[in-house]
């Protein structure tokens, strides 16, 4: 976010559907109706892809821009440079001064943020109807010009910036170091996820000016971006605006596709640290499927079993029966080269995360042994379908329409993904959660992090 960081753990949406009658995993008496997203695509001379998508309900619109690099495209000793380009973005461009980009969309009454990831950056603005033609000019002046009034001056000054977030977001923040660390434990050296979306300390003193206009122009041009418009405007009218102000940004160079060797844990990886902190802190994390490859749904199932609510395995028996723990979360970090698994826990006074570890193996055990109810399956798959739907009730910022048609793209090439997404989920029978628990929750193959406050209490 600007001027903060933003992680999207599972992107999934869905326009609206009827509410789920079959069992899971039986076949439904009738099939349940085709989502319609109505859009455009087209492609500019420069690369530019541009999806829009009409939604007259109210009288806004929202630009929303995908840069197809996050921080896994950046090197070993240049780490940070997505997440820095962030706050670069915002600070002016050779037709919008420093100050302006904010002030001018605060004037009609638009908002804007953006978000770093490892796999994606993304820019949305949103505004009145009427002002479209101003949010297309700001997205494209940023696009094409925004070399010309970048400085080493205006570099240094944002890089301070990031590290101060940095300070404030992992380092001073109460187990924000272990954030941090999670990722070194997953994947090795190396590896474009090991390192955090943030960077490194020294990796963003080391940065010279020279090198981030080198990332600039190799990453962020027209045929590496794509662009949706979705909201109250002519698709006609939209398209013309669009080409009016971007079809004279240059189309750079092609960039190459990302070849990562797979990666796998073969052990048990085990770490303790200290913090300023009140309570103890668990973390146990799995290497799982890729984005949209098989089994990344099953594991969004095994999350929403194991601690998706009160009613919940996890939640109903350490919070509630036991009252052991403040509280249990755990969820699939869908991501594009490789998905980890998390379950984090954090111990009332008096009790240990050791404590917690037994309950929690015990509780993966009997999913990986006794094929859960299909009363349970049904329950997740009714929340994941009401994620959906939450999701779609707007047309702007992080999570809307645009955001979903936007991410959707990037992840498939095909921008309306949303039957195809949620049918994932709609496939998955009783046994396909236990078989996903068994094959990618194995007890000697994980990592085990533990957080305990300072002083050892």
């Amino acid at each position: 976010m600007k001027p903060g960081l933003a992680c999207l753990v599972c992107a999934i949406g869905l326009a609206w559907s009827s509410p789920l009658r079959a069992q899971p995993g039986a076949p439904a008496a009738t099939a349940p109706p085709r989502l319609e997203l109505p859009y455009t695509q087209f492609t500019l001379p420069n690369g530019l892809t541009v999806i829009l998508h009409e939604d007259h309900s109210v009288p806004i619109v929202t630009t929303n821009m995908y840069y197809h690099v996050g921080s896994a495209r950046e090197k070993t000793g240049r780490t940070g440079f997505a997440h820095l380009f962030e706050h670069l973005m915002f600070m002016g461009s050779q037709h919008v001064k420093p100050g302006e980009f904010d002030d001018l969309l605060e004037r009609t009454g638009g908002t804007n943020n953006g978000s770093t990831e490892n796999d994606r950056t993304n820019y949305w603005m949103n505004v009145p109807s009427n002002a479209l033609e101003l949010a297309l000019f700001l997205e494209s002046d940023r696009m094409g010009y925004l070399l010309e009034s970048m400085t080493p001056k205006t570099v240094d000054a944002q890089r301070d910036v990031v590290k101060n977030e940095r300070r404030q977001s992992y380092e001073n923040r109460p187990y924000g170091q272990a954030e941090l660390a999670l990722g070194e434990m997953l994947y090795p050296e190396g590896h474009p996820y090991h390192w955090p979306v943030i960077g490194y300390m020294p990796d963003l003193t080391a940065a010279s000016y020279d090198d981030v206009v080198e990332f600039f122009k190799k990453y962020y041009a027209p045929g590496n971006a794509s662009l949706v418009v979705a909201g109250d405007f002519d698709s006609s009218t939209a398209k013309r605006l669009v080409e009016k102000w971007f079809g004279d940004v240059k189309s750079g160079a092609s960039v190459e596709p990302m070849t990562i060797p797979g990666v796998q844990l073969t052990g048990v990886t085990k770490k303790t640290m200290t913090d300023k902190v009140q309570l103890p802190r668990l973390y146990l994390a799995w290497l799982t499927p890729a984005h949209f490859a098989p089994g990344d749904a099953a594991m969004d199932m095994v999350a929403d079993t194991l601690a998706g609510g009160k009613n919940s395995r996890l939640y109903k028996r350490l919070v509630y029966d036991m009252q052991i723990a403040q509280e249990v979360s755990a969820y699939q970090a869908s991501q594009a080269l490789s998905s980890y698994f998390l379950i984090q826990a954090t111990p009332r006074p008096g009790h240990t995360a050791e404590e917690l570890l037994k309950v929690i193996d015990e509780e993966i055990v009997k999913l990986q042994t006794a094929t859960p109810s299909a009363h349970d399956v049904e329950r997740s798959l009714n929340q994941i379908e009401s994620s959906f739907y939450n999701r779609m009730e707007r047309v702007g910022g992080f999570g809307g329409k645009a955001d979903q048609l936007n991410a959707y793209f990037t992840a498939t090439g095909d921008p309306d993904y949303f039957n195809e997404d949620l049918g994932r989920y709609r496939a998955l029978s009783p046994s396909d959660i236990r078989a996903a628990a068994v094959k990618f929750l194995p007890k000697g193959a994980r990592v085990e992090l533990t957080v305990l406050p300072e002083g050892g209490k």
